[in-house]
Protein backbone atom coordinates (compact mmCIF):
# COMPACT_ATOMS: atom_id res chain seq x y z
CA UNK A 1 0.00 0.00 0.00
CA UNK A 2 1.64 3.34 -0.86
CA UNK A 3 1.20 6.48 0.94
CA UNK A 4 -0.05 9.46 -0.74
CA UNK A 5 0.69 12.85 0.82
CA UNK A 6 -2.28 14.90 -1.58
CA UNK A 7 -4.46 17.68 -1.23
CA UNK A 8 -6.58 18.09 -4.62
CA UNK A 9 -4.85 20.48 -6.84
CA UNK A 10 -3.21 19.87 -10.57
CA UNK A 11 -0.01 18.86 -9.28
CA UNK A 12 -1.63 16.34 -7.02
CA UNK A 13 -4.18 15.00 -9.36
CA UNK A 14 -1.10 14.12 -11.52
CA UNK A 15 -0.42 10.97 -9.12
CA UNK A 16 -3.55 10.30 -8.09
CA UNK A 17 -3.97 9.49 -11.55
CA UNK A 18 -1.44 7.42 -11.91
CA UNK A 19 -2.24 5.36 -8.83
CA UNK A 20 -5.12 4.43 -10.23
CA UNK A 21 -4.24 4.11 -13.81
CA UNK A 22 -1.54 1.60 -12.73
CA UNK A 23 -4.01 0.07 -10.56
CA UNK A 24 -1.86 0.43 -7.80
CA UNK A 25 -3.12 0.54 -4.25
CA UNK A 26 -2.57 3.46 -2.17
CA UNK A 27 -3.43 4.89 0.96
CA UNK A 28 -4.63 8.65 1.23
CA UNK A 29 -2.62 11.40 3.97
CA UNK A 30 -4.21 14.51 3.34
CA UNK A 31 -2.27 18.01 3.07
CA UNK A 32 -4.36 21.13 3.58
CA UNK A 33 -2.22 23.70 2.18
CA UNK A 34 -4.39 26.16 2.80
CA UNK A 35 -3.98 25.14 6.85
CA UNK A 36 0.31 24.71 6.49
CA UNK A 37 0.04 21.05 6.65
CA UNK A 38 2.75 21.25 4.31
CA UNK A 39 5.07 22.79 6.93
CA UNK A 40 4.52 19.76 9.67
CA UNK A 41 7.81 18.66 10.48
CA UNK A 42 7.14 14.56 9.78
CA UNK A 43 5.42 16.07 6.33
CA UNK A 44 9.44 17.73 5.34
CA UNK A 45 11.33 14.49 6.23
CA UNK A 46 9.28 12.81 2.90
CA UNK A 47 9.07 16.50 0.77
CA UNK A 48 11.59 19.26 1.92
CA UNK A 49 10.33 21.84 -0.53
CA UNK A 50 7.03 21.61 1.32
CA UNK A 51 4.96 20.76 -1.11
CA UNK A 52 3.26 17.84 -2.02
CA UNK A 53 2.25 15.46 -3.76
CA UNK A 54 4.52 13.43 -2.14
CA UNK A 55 4.80 9.05 -1.64
CA UNK A 56 6.24 6.68 0.36
CA UNK A 57 6.65 3.28 -1.18
CA UNK A 58 7.22 0.61 1.44
CA UNK A 59 8.30 -1.71 -1.35
CA UNK A 60 10.73 0.75 -3.01
CA UNK A 61 14.38 -0.03 -4.79
CA UNK A 62 15.72 -3.62 -3.24
CA UNK A 63 12.41 -4.35 -1.35
CA UNK A 64 13.08 -1.52 0.86
CA UNK A 65 11.02 1.75 1.28
CA UNK A 66 11.52 4.58 -0.59
CA UNK A 67 9.99 7.80 -0.51
CA UNK A 68 9.79 10.52 -3.51
CA UNK A 69 8.42 14.25 -3.43
CA UNK A 70 8.09 16.33 -7.11
CA UNK A 71 5.50 15.19 -8.98
CA UNK A 72 7.32 14.37 -11.76
CA UNK A 73 9.97 12.57 -10.02
CA UNK A 74 7.04 10.58 -8.67
CA UNK A 75 5.35 9.81 -12.02
CA UNK A 76 9.11 8.63 -13.55
CA UNK A 77 9.33 6.57 -10.49
CA UNK A 78 6.04 4.79 -10.29
CA UNK A 79 6.00 4.34 -14.61
CA UNK A 80 9.57 2.41 -13.90
CA UNK A 81 8.06 0.04 -11.36
CA UNK A 82 5.21 -0.91 -13.13
CA UNK A 83 6.69 -0.75 -16.59
CA UNK A 84 3.81 1.25 -17.71
CA UNK A 85 2.66 4.09 -19.49
CA UNK A 86 6.99 5.06 -20.33
CA UNK A 87 6.72 3.47 -23.76
CA UNK A 88 8.77 0.32 -25.05
CA UNK A 89 11.36 1.85 -26.59
CA UNK A 90 14.33 4.49 -25.87
CA UNK A 91 12.92 6.94 -28.32
CA UNK A 92 9.36 6.40 -26.59
CA UNK A 93 11.03 7.17 -22.83
CA UNK A 94 12.81 10.44 -24.80
CA UNK A 95 9.35 11.65 -25.73
CA UNK A 96 7.87 10.94 -22.46
CA UNK A 97 10.49 12.64 -20.53
CA UNK A 98 10.52 15.65 -23.13
CA UNK A 99 6.97 16.20 -23.06
CA UNK A 100 6.92 15.75 -19.30
CA UNK A 101 9.83 18.21 -18.80
CA UNK A 102 7.92 20.59 -20.81
CA UNK A 103 4.62 20.38 -18.42
CA UNK A 104 6.87 20.88 -15.34
CA UNK A 105 8.89 23.69 -16.83
CA UNK A 106 6.45 25.32 -18.69
CA UNK A 107 2.83 24.46 -18.42
CA UNK A 108 2.14 23.93 -14.95
CA UNK A 109 4.26 27.09 -13.18
CA UNK A 110 2.87 29.63 -16.45
CA UNK A 111 -0.69 28.03 -15.67
CA UNK A 112 -0.31 28.67 -11.74
CA UNK A 113 1.37 31.99 -12.59
CA UNK A 114 -1.80 32.83 -14.80
CA UNK A 115 -4.54 31.36 -11.85
CA UNK A 116 -2.90 33.48 -9.41
CA UNK A 117 -2.45 36.65 -10.86
CA UNK A 118 -6.32 36.28 -12.56
CA UNK A 119 -7.96 34.96 -9.47
CA UNK A 120 -6.19 35.33 -6.72
CA UNK A 121 -4.41 38.35 -6.51
CA UNK A 122 -7.40 41.22 -7.25
CA UNK A 123 -8.60 39.71 -4.05
CA UNK A 124 -6.17 40.24 -1.68
CA UNK A 125 -5.95 42.82 1.29
CA UNK A 126 -5.03 45.47 -0.27
CA UNK A 127 -6.38 44.06 -3.73
CA UNK A 128 -3.34 43.70 -6.81
CA UNK A 129 -5.20 43.54 -9.66
CA UNK A 130 -2.05 44.28 -11.85
CA UNK A 131 -3.04 44.22 -15.77
CA UNK A 132 0.99 43.63 -16.56
CA UNK A 133 1.54 39.72 -15.32
CA UNK A 134 -2.31 38.98 -15.93
CA UNK A 135 -1.67 39.64 -19.64
CA UNK A 136 1.83 38.26 -19.53
CA UNK A 137 0.86 34.47 -18.15
CA UNK A 138 -2.26 34.66 -19.69
CA UNK A 139 -0.77 35.09 -23.11
CA UNK A 140 1.97 32.85 -22.19
CA UNK A 141 -0.60 29.76 -21.00
CA UNK A 142 -2.04 30.49 -24.50
CA UNK A 143 1.46 30.05 -26.11
CA UNK A 144 1.80 26.98 -24.50
CA UNK A 145 -1.24 25.10 -25.74
CA UNK A 146 -0.77 25.91 -28.81
CA UNK A 147 2.40 24.49 -29.27
CA UNK A 148 0.03 21.54 -27.60
CA UNK A 149 -2.68 21.27 -30.01
CA UNK A 150 0.51 21.78 -33.09
CA UNK A 151 1.79 18.80 -31.47
CA UNK A 152 -1.59 16.40 -30.61
CA UNK A 153 -2.29 17.57 -34.51
CA UNK A 154 0.23 14.51 -35.53
CA UNK A 155 0.05 12.23 -32.28
CA UNK A 156 -2.95 10.75 -30.51
CA UNK A 157 -1.62 11.24 -27.24
CA UNK A 158 0.88 13.97 -26.36
CA UNK A 159 4.31 11.12 -26.60
CA UNK A 160 3.21 10.17 -29.54
CA UNK A 161 0.46 7.17 -30.25
CA UNK A 162 0.56 5.88 -26.58
CA UNK A 163 -0.68 7.04 -23.36
CA UNK A 164 1.47 7.85 -21.04
CA UNK A 165 2.84 9.85 -17.50
CA UNK A 166 3.45 12.56 -20.10
CA UNK A 167 -0.30 12.89 -20.95
CA UNK A 168 -0.82 12.40 -17.17
CA UNK A 169 1.05 15.25 -16.09
CA UNK A 170 -0.29 17.93 -19.02
CA UNK A 171 -4.24 16.89 -17.91
CA UNK A 172 -4.74 18.44 -14.76
CA UNK A 173 -3.56 22.01 -15.61
CA UNK A 174 -4.87 21.88 -19.09
CA UNK A 175 -8.73 20.62 -17.51
CA UNK A 176 -8.32 24.37 -15.96
CA UNK A 177 -8.21 26.00 -19.41
CA UNK A 178 -11.29 28.35 -18.34
CA UNK A 179 -9.80 30.07 -15.17
CA UNK A 180 -6.86 30.29 -16.83
CA UNK A 181 -8.84 32.54 -19.50
CA UNK A 182 -8.17 30.53 -22.40
CA UNK A 183 -10.01 29.41 -25.62
CA UNK A 184 -10.46 26.17 -27.56
CA UNK A 185 -12.14 27.64 -30.80
CA UNK A 186 -9.01 27.97 -32.36
CA UNK A 187 -6.99 24.62 -30.87
CA UNK A 188 -9.23 21.46 -31.88
CA UNK A 189 -6.84 19.02 -31.01
CA UNK A 190 -6.12 20.24 -27.96
CA UNK A 191 -9.99 19.55 -27.42
CA UNK A 192 -10.13 16.67 -28.58
CA UNK A 193 -7.43 15.18 -26.26
CA UNK A 194 -8.99 17.07 -23.15
CA UNK A 195 -12.29 15.39 -23.92
CA UNK A 196 -10.66 11.76 -24.26
CA UNK A 197 -8.43 12.20 -21.21
CA UNK A 198 -11.59 13.41 -19.53
CA UNK A 199 -13.75 10.02 -20.70
CA UNK A 200 -10.95 7.60 -19.16
CA UNK A 201 -11.78 6.39 -15.74
CA UNK A 202 -8.72 6.26 -13.54
CA UNK A 203 -8.72 10.49 -14.81
CA UNK A 204 -11.94 10.81 -13.43
CA UNK A 205 -11.20 8.57 -10.69
CA UNK A 206 -7.85 10.60 -9.84
CA UNK A 207 -9.23 13.50 -10.29
CA UNK A 208 -12.42 12.61 -8.10
CA UNK A 209 -9.94 11.97 -5.10
CA UNK A 210 -11.89 14.59 -1.63
CA UNK A 211 -12.73 16.70 -4.73
CA UNK A 212 -15.00 17.98 -2.15
CA UNK A 213 -11.81 19.77 -0.46
CA UNK A 214 -11.25 21.75 -3.03
CA UNK A 215 -11.52 25.23 -2.20
CA UNK A 216 -10.35 29.38 -3.42
CA UNK A 217 -8.53 29.93 -0.77
CA UNK A 218 -10.45 32.91 -0.19
CA UNK A 219 -9.96 34.20 3.49
CA UNK A 220 -7.15 36.19 4.85
CA UNK A 221 -5.24 33.04 6.71
CA UNK A 222 -5.34 30.74 3.83
CA UNK A 223 -3.81 33.11 1.72
CA UNK A 224 -0.81 34.16 4.26
CA UNK A 225 0.12 30.57 4.50
CA UNK A 226 -0.62 29.80 0.29
CA UNK A 227 1.70 33.26 -1.00
CA UNK A 228 3.68 34.09 1.88
CA UNK A 229 1.70 37.44 3.22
Amino acid sequence: MIDLYFWPTPNGWKVSIALEEMELPYETHLINIGKGDQFDPEFLKISPNNRMPAIVDPDGPDGEPVSVFESGAILMYLARKTGRFYGKTERDRIAVEEWLMWQMGGVGPMAGQAHHFLKYAPKLEPPQDLPYPKDRYRTEVGRLYGVLDRRLAENEFVAGDFYSIADMSIWGWASLWEGQQQVLEDKPHFTRWLEMMSARPGVQAGRALHAELRGDHGDKKSQGILFNR
